[in-house]
C-alpha cells in the first residue's frame, strides 16, 4: 500500500480534544499535515486565506466542531459550502452535540458527515482513526488548487 499524505484543518477550541485528535492522526499510516485553528473566525480566515493565513495551503479535509467562539461551526460550514472556490473541501462535523437540530442544520448546509464525539478516550481515538481510514484511505478526495 502506498503512503498517502493529506492536509487536515482541525477547527476545535478544546485543548483536550485537540491533543486526542492530533495524537490519533499522527499514529496512522498516512502522513498528515495538521493545521489547527481555535475559533470560527480563524477557520474562515484560514480557508479564505485572509489575515495571518494568506500563504496557507488549502486543506484536503476539515474537521469542524460546532461549539466555537466568535463564529460557530454552522456559520463556518455555511460560509464555506456557499463559496464556489472552496465548497469542494469535505467537512466533517466532529462535535459533542447529538441534537437533532444540529444534525439537520449541518446536513442542510452540506456537511459531508456528522460524528458525535465519544466521551470515552479510547472510543474518541477509534472515531478519529475511522474518519481517517474512510476519508483519507478509501475515499478519493478532490485536489485543492
Amino acid at each position: 500500500m502506498s503512503v498517502k499524505s493529506a492536509h487536515i484543518l482541525l477547527v476545535e477550541d478544546s485543548e483536550g480534544d485537540i491533543v486526542l485528535t492530533t495524537e490519533a492522526l499522527e499514529e496512522s499510516k498516512i502522513i498528515n499535515t495538521i493545521s489547527i485553528v481555535r475559533n470560527g473566525e480563524e477557520a474562515l480566515n484560514y480557508v479564505f486565506k485572509k489575515g495571518d493565513y494568506t500563504d496557507v495551503k488549502l486543506p484536503d479535509l476539515i474537521l469542524l466542531d460546532i461549539n466555537l467562539p466568535l463564529k460557530n461551526g454552522h456559520e463556518v460550514l455555511e460560509a464555506i459550502k456557499t463559496n464556489d472556490d472552496v465548497k469542494h473541501i469535505p467537512i466533517i462535523m466532529l462535535t459533542t452535540s447529538s441534537s437533532e437540530r444540529d444534525i439537520n442544520l449541518a446536513y442542510k448546509h452540506h456537511a459531508n458527515c456528522y460524528i458525535t464525539k465519544p466521551v470515552e478516550v479510547n472510543e474518541f481515538i477509534k472515531a478519529v482513526t475511522s474518519i481517517e481510514d474512510f476519508w483519507l484511505s478509501l475515499v478519493k478526495l478532490p485536489s485543492s488548487n
